[in-house]
């Protein structure tokens, strides 16, 4: 119920602000942009090719506005000065923790979903499976809250907004090239790198319109790990 109260909470802030209608504005307005001129624009594509050029484009920008949605929610506490608030209050770490992370998350599939009749305009004249979009979707969200747990963790890590987003971005760069790492490193390195890399490996296959279930394993994992690491943050803090 706490946590639940904070989410609440956080999202009204993200939605009372301009910086939160600001990040939906340039979202839709950079997957229009790229969604016209390189999915519907140029030699003529098949609806599945549309479909799968707009989710590798909308994963770039849920990748970025992850890290601006996140930046504020540990940080700006301390930027603030009203942590100490939250750790005189009845309400344990994780649920500080969970809680923002929530609020962050429902903001960010409210900015996903709102992209929905991009690839409905497909439709128009073509043919689209039900399937493609509904796993194509589900990997955005998965890759977002992955993302998300990440920023949380940058956020708690960090004393100002800036330094976060700094933080979130170096983490996610390297995730993100461990598929490099993948090819110039031979067995068992490259496969742990392979295995390691945020998008290569794991969202190409929401990407085509196929779910596996060790993908959503990945991202469920990734997300419980930096959740875990930022609320061990937010207790070393509480204790010194």
């Amino acid at each position: 119920m706490r946590t639940l109260l904070i989410a609440r909470r956080e999202l009204a802030a993200y939605l009372r602000t301009f910086q939160g209608y600001i990040i939906i504005a340039m979202v839709l307005a950079v997957d229009g942009l790229l969604f016209n001129a390189y999915a519907l624009g140029g030699v003529s594509k098949r609806s599945s090719e549309v479909l799968s050029l707009f989710f590798f484009f909308s994963s770039g920008t849920t990748l970025v506005a992850s890290v601006f949605i996140s930046m504020r929610l540990l940080a700006e506490e301390r930027q603030a000065g009203t942590l100490p608030l939250l750790y005189s209050s009845p309400v344990k770490d994780h649920e500080i923790v969970l809680g923002k992370f929530l609020s962050a998350l429902a903001f960010l599939s409210l900015m996903t979903l709102a992209t929905v009749f991009m690839p409905l305009l497909v439709m128009v004249h073509g043919k689209l499976s039900v399937g493609h979009i509904a796993a194509g979707y589900l990997g955005l969200l998965l890759l977002g809250s992955a993302s998300l747990a990440i920023g949380t963790f940058g956020s708690a890590l960090a004393r100002n907004q800036v330094l976060a987003a700094v933080l979130s971005g170096c983490m996610l760069v390297a995730l993100l090239t461990c598929w490099l790492l993948a090819r110039i490193t031979e067995q068992p390195l490259s496969d742990v790198f392979g295995a390691l890399a945020l998008w290569n490996q794991h969202f190409q296959p929401f990407q085509a319109g196929v779910v596996h279930v060790r993908d959503v394993v990945y991202y469920l994992l990734v997300t419980y790990v930096a959740l875990f690491a930022a609320t061990r943050v937010l207790e070393a803090r509480r204790w010194r």
